[in-house]
């Protein structure tokens, strides 16, 4: 007997959690640049967000896998998290906010991977259609939050990021006590695989290479795009309605997801992805005061981000089954959005004042088409 889907108390955390992203990441560069750092601190402080998710991850994966459960060690991270963050009230100086920031995202960047595993746990392989369905209400979470701070942030000062930021982590704390681990955990015939033995398959160094070139590809649209946007006249509405538009082609995407991989495979929409990466940074970087242009690279975000990502855990699922599910996730996270991250954030830092943001976006969008190389060479059809 087929156990209830808990849709609504997943769908909820998954939007206070995104809503987070959705006020953190676009603004909180706006934060540290009012603050009159410079844009390699920018860089630095933004980083490290990256840097947590190249170990936390993983870290917490293996003890979730260990330990046999995932949603009593969400709920302590998200407390942990609301605690660390806390610390932004209490200073403003480089080494103060490097601190908090370290180790909020210590705590913060373990958290998704896990949600993740456990949703998928409730899905299993008959219900694995409804992914999109779930993961779409993180994409309104962040619509709405990103709007919403827009026009907050344009009349009522920056100072009013601190406040809404906080009430998110509060609910995203709130909401991981209403969550529950699946009842029975899967069985698949691969679980007993050795962890080395999965590592070392083609596909998969294939998978993480990719997943690798796209985070490093985003990490200069994370750190700078909204300072990049205002620089050129744009207001903090306007930015905000540019992020919104950009996760409101997202939710399309994960809406059609299961048409989408029906007919064209998860091969293809990987490769597709990888090449609008290529595009989009590359239209960012040299378009930025041809309005519908940028509108046009936002609407992109639905390959670059949406596509990519529910192809992303869908392989990874894939592969890491059983015993391994936790650690497989915290593995993509870490090595995507991690170590990929890191690399492409710190790089932008170095990049941005000493070649300007054309060839900084430039270069962005070489590190996407690198992935789309290498994953077309090393991932078979086959393995789609």
């Amino acid at each position: 007997m087929q156990v209830p889907l808990p849709y609504w108390r997943l769908s909820g955390f998954y939007f206070a959690y995104f809503g987070f992203v959705g006020a953190f990441t676009p603004f909180w560069t706006l934060y540290l640049q009012s603050l009159a750092f410079s844009a390699f601190q920018i860089a630095v402080l933004m980083s490290l967000f990256q840097i947590a998710r190249s170990f936390s991850p993983s870290l917490w994966g293996w003890v979730a896998d260990h330990r046999g459960y995932r949603v009593p060690i969400i709920r302590f991270l998200a407390a942990a998290s609301l605690f660390a963050y806390a610390g932004v009230f209490f200073g403003t100086g480089f080494y103060w906010l490097f601190a908090i920031m370290l180790t909020l995202s210590f705590f913060w960047s373990a958290s998704l991977p896990l949600i993740e595993a456990v949703t998928l746990g409730h899905l299993g392989e008959k219900r694995f259609d409804r992914y999109g369905h779930i993961r779409l209400w993180g994409s309104i979470g962040f619509i709405v939050a990103v709007i919403g701070l827009g026009y907050a942030l344009q009349y009522m000062g920056m100072h009013a990021l601190l406040w809404v930021i906080l009430g998110l982590l509060l609910a995203v704390w709130l909401l991981s006590w209403r969550l529950s681990d699946p009842a029975v955990a899967p069985h698949h015939e691969n679980s007993d695989k050795s962890w080395w033995a999965i590592l070392r398959r083609r596909e998969v160094i294939a998978l993480m290479v990719a997943c690798f070139s796209m985070s490093a590809a985003h990490g200069v649209y994370y750190t700078f795009y909204s300072i990049y946007l205002v620089d050129h006249g744009y207001s903090k509405d306007i930015v905000g309605w540019l992020w919104g538009v950009g996760v409101a082609c997202e939710v399309m995407v994960f809406l059609t997801m299961p048409r989408l991989a029906a007919q064209f495979g998860l091969r293809r929409i990987m490769l597709a992805s990888l090449f609008l990466a290529f595009v989009r940074f590359f239209v960012i970087g040299w378009a930025v005061d041809v309005w519908w242009l940028i509108v046009l690279a936002q609407v992109l975000h639905a390959a670059t981000f949406g596509s990519y990502h529910a192809a992303a855990v869908a392989l990874t699922h894939r592969y890491f089954k059983g015993k391994h599910q936790s650690k497989g996730q915290g593995l993509y996270t870490s090595i995507s959005y991690g170590v990929g991250g890191t690399l492409g954030a710190m790089l932008s830092g170095f990049a941005w004042e000493r070649v300007g943001p054309s060839w900084t976006f430039t270069a962005a969008a070489c590190c996407a088409m690198l992935g789309f190389i290498v994953f077309m060479l090393m991932m078979r059809e086959n393995e789609d």
